[in-house]
């Protein structure tokens, strides 16, 4: 082999060994991208799933109490009624005078495990009955509450409170016939 041979045999080498470490190279680079990326997003699923044990965590004391409490399935004509008549025996055994009631729509919303039944009721009476009755209707238990209080003195008779609250009712509607 002569020299020249030689040179032109060593030129297709080393031309032929840095294309090699050049495709290697982009292998490399683009292998490291997806495995970054892997690594990444694996990360931030374990951060995320540590958020969730944590909220989880946080919650379920509330869920057992739920678990425990949450009423059986009714029909929301029966629940209002109830809720409605619950209003009025309970201003009653507070001394309070029931000025008006009336039933407020429900909500039904079909996606929603529990519905609120609704009725807006009236009431005068002293200050001390009035924290009675709202502490007879406000009841977690029973996932009963007074919302929307509006709270005025009478313009009859200055030792009276005049009140307007809506009490809401959570229930589980009785399953669909379909």
């Amino acid at each position: 082999m002569s020299p020249r041979e030689k040179k032109l045999l060593m030129f297709f080498g080393i031309a032929g060994f840095i294309i090699i470490n050049i495709f290697a190279w982009n292998f490399y680079t683009s292998t490291r991208k997806v495995v970054t990326g892997k690594h990444d997003q694996a990360v931030k699923n374990l951060a995320n799933a540590r958020k969730f044990n944590e909220s989880r965590k946080k919650v379920a004391e509330e869920m057992k109490w739920l678990a425990i409490h949450e009423p059986e399935a009714a029909a929301k004509q029966d629940v209002q009624t109830k809720l409605y008549q619950t209003c009025e025996t309970e201003a009653k055994a507070s001394n309070l005078t029931i000025k008006g009631q009336k039933q407020l729509p429900s909500d039904t919303e079909p996606t929603r495990h529990f519905h609120r039944a609704k009725v807006e009721i009236s009431v005068t009476g002293t200050d001390q009955a009035l924290y009675q009755w709202f502490d007879r209707v406000n009841l977690p238990d029973q996932l009963r509450i007074a919302s929307h209080i509006h709270v005025s003195p009478n313009q009859k008779d200055k030792s009276q409170i005049d009140c307007t609250a809506t009490v809401e009712q959570w229930f589980v509607p009785l399953a669909s016939s379909n």
